[in-house]
């Protein structure tokens, strides 16, 4: 002890025993290792939470001998370069090479033999490689699909806040409105209330005071003050295009509609997701909430099916088989969803207008939700409407009379009749040739064959197509024929025109793309069955073809393919109708079956 207090005592030592005492746990332990050694640890610490998840390696293969095979060129590329640098040296050895062992070199062979077993072995760490690659790829895409769902849930789920909301607003400025009208009605009523005090009250002027109140009522009642049942409200249209059907893949079901009893005859939708209108031979004709997948109401005041419909944003007009066209507007309907789908209980009542189960019946919706919707009727027709078409004031129809009528729907009345086989004959005489006289088709005649198929109008033009397969063009300025093309060999049941292209389709199961410009046939295609309906988008060419499914051509790429219920039908153990009337519009898909069920699609 007493050598350890003379050790203490000496100066230095008290110096270094103060500095350590004040030294920190860093500085002390960097004081007893070296800088590189310091590093070392830092880059080769790991946390628990790798150390934890390490996956497990089931690779074959080393690190070492994956870098290896991914520089073999890099290799033989430097071997030929030392091949043309000391090729004089080789010559020398491979000349002692061969007086030793003899021609062909056995050590040659054995080196050929190896570097072929090394390239084998690279080739086949190489494939272990890419097979890991893609799982790892196919990793990453179930990830991405998995991720792409949740983002799809939320878009629907945002769309039919959205919806909701737009409906409030809807709402709101309806209040609005009817509020501001009875501002304005109290307002010309307490203008006349003056009038009415000084009015004398003797016997002599009471004749005069009721015929002033009379005069009141006619001019403040009957003109100022609508009635209830004449209050038109807002147009029931969406602010907002909805998009979630873009990003579905083609051929995805949306949503199948138990709409009618019997096969559909004709449908038609404004935009996606928005109203559609389907009539078929149960004689009814309903309008839809497609966003809802709910039934409206019913259009009723045709005496007989309908054949033939078209939307146009809130109009509808309706050709059936009573001979009548009538128009109808859907924004006096008196529809409102009643509640928010996303937030609904399950205990709730059923509001009468939707349904899910596919084997029931559609229920009876409000017989007054539709009540003011009807505008007027057009009947200068002797037989069934067959084919029909609008746009602005001029509305076209075709019907089995053989006639086509022009009408003018600002005054409801019918300006110009069309007669199909006067003017065919007339064309004929005129051009002295056969190609616009009526003729037969080659086969015999379908007593189900509309003589008037389909027909669409434009401004003064006008495109019709009829059981003699052909398809006339028309200028209804002149009410001639100023084209005939000349194909199709069965009846024409559908048509649609743009600005450079016609195409049709008919009974002979064929598809014609006619340029508009030179009436000559720009592209055509068959199918097995004949053509009942056809439409096409921007991409798209829709048919319905005699099958239970939807035919799509897609213009883009030349590309066939089916859309519908019978593409998984056999594994589904499914059997479902024929596809009769088909509607797209922006890659959204409605199709009309036989047995009444109307199935909606993204393609």
């Amino acid at each position: 002890m007493s050598e350890l207090q003379k050790e203490l005592r000496r100066p230095n030592i008290q110096r270094r025993v103060f500095s350590f005492a004040q030294a920190s746990p860093t500085e002390i332990v960097r004081s007893k290792l070296s800088t590189s050694e310091i590093q070392y640890r830092a880059l080769t610490y790991l946390p628990d939470e790798l150390l934890t998840n390490i996956p497990e390696d089931d690779n074959v293969y080393s690190l070492f001998q994956g870098f290896q095979a991914t520089v073999p060129d890099i290799e033989n590329e430097n071997r030929k370069g030392h091949k043309r640098h000391n090729s004089k040296g080789q010559k020398l050895l491979a000349e002692n090479g061969s007086d030793s062992d003899g021609p062909p070199s056995l050590v040659n062979l054995k080196k050929d033999r190896n570097g072929l077993n090394h390239k084998l072995e690279m080739m086949g760490v190489r494939k272990n490689m890419c097979s890991s690659e893609i799982r790892e790829i196919d990793n990453k895409i179930a990830n991405l699909n998995s991720m792409r769902r949740i983002v799809l849930d939320r878009l629907a789920g945002l769309e039919k806040e959205e919806a909701h909301v737009e409906h409030e607003l809807l709402g709101v400025d309806n209040k609005l409105e009817d509020l501001q009208e009875e501002l304005d009605d109290a307002a010309a009523l307490s203008r006349k209330s003056p009038v009415l005090d000084a009015e004398p009250a003797d016997d002599a002027t009471t004749v005069e005071s009721q015929a002033m109140s009379a005069s009141f009522m006619s001019e403040s009642i009957y003109e100022k003050l609508p009635s209830p049942k004449a209050k038109r409200h807002k147009t029931i249209r969406r602010k907002s295009m909805p998009i979630l059907h873009e990003h579905f893949e083609p051929g995805s079901n949306i949503r199948e509609l138990p709409a009618h009893n019997d096969m559909i005859t004709a449908l038609d939708f404004d935009v996606p997701f928005g109203t559609m209108v389907t009539a078929a031979l149960d004689d009814t004709v309903r309008v839809w909430d497609l966003n809802l997948g709910r039934c409206m109401g019913l259009l009723e005041g045709h005496h007989a099916s309908v054949r033939c419909l078209q939307v146009e944003d809130n109009i509808v007009a309706t050709g059936s088989m009573d001979a009548s066209i009538r128009l109808w507007d859907l924004s006096r309907a008196d529809y409102s969803p009643q509640d928010n789908r996303l937030h609904k209980d399950d205990d709730d009542e059923d509001d009468g207008l939707g349904f899910e189960n596919a084997e029931d019946l559609p229920p009876p919706p409000p017989s007054s939700s539709m009540q003011d919707c009807p505008l007027f009727s057009l009947e200068a027709h002797v037989d069934e409407v067959t084919a029909l078409h609008f746009r602005g004031d001029t509305l076209v129809s075709g019907s089995a009379d053989k006639t086509l009528r022009q009408w003018d729907l600002v005054k409801g009345r019918c300006v110009q009749t069309l007669d199909v086989l006067w003017a065919a004959a007339q064309a004929s005489a005129t051009m002295n040739s056969n190609d616009g006289q009526w003729r037969t088709t080659g086969r015999l005649p379908d007593a189900s064959a509309d003589f008037v198929g389909a027909l669409q109008c434009f401004d003064a033009a006008l495109a019709c197509g009829t059981a003699d397969g052909m398809v006339r063009l028309w200028d209804l300025r002149s009410g001639q024929v100023h084209r005939s093309l000349v194909g199709h060999t069965g009846p024409v049941t559908c048509l649609q025109f743009d600005d450079v292209h016609l195409v049709t389709g008919s009974l002979d199961r064929s598809i014609r793309i006619w340029d508009l410009r030179t009436g000559s046939i720009h592209d055509a295609y068959a199918y097995d069955n004949a053509v009942t309906s056809m439409q096409f988008d921007s991409r798209r060419i829709i048919s319905a073809a005699g099958e239970d499914v939807a035919k799509v051509y897609d213009k883009t790429d030349g590309r066939h393919w089916d859309c519908g219920a019978g593409v998984t039908a056999e594994e589904d153990g499914r059997s479902p109708a024929t596809v009769e009337r088909v509607r797209v519009k922006d890659g959204y898909l409605t199709e009309g079956r036989k047995d009444g069920i109307v199935g909606i699609w993204a393609c």
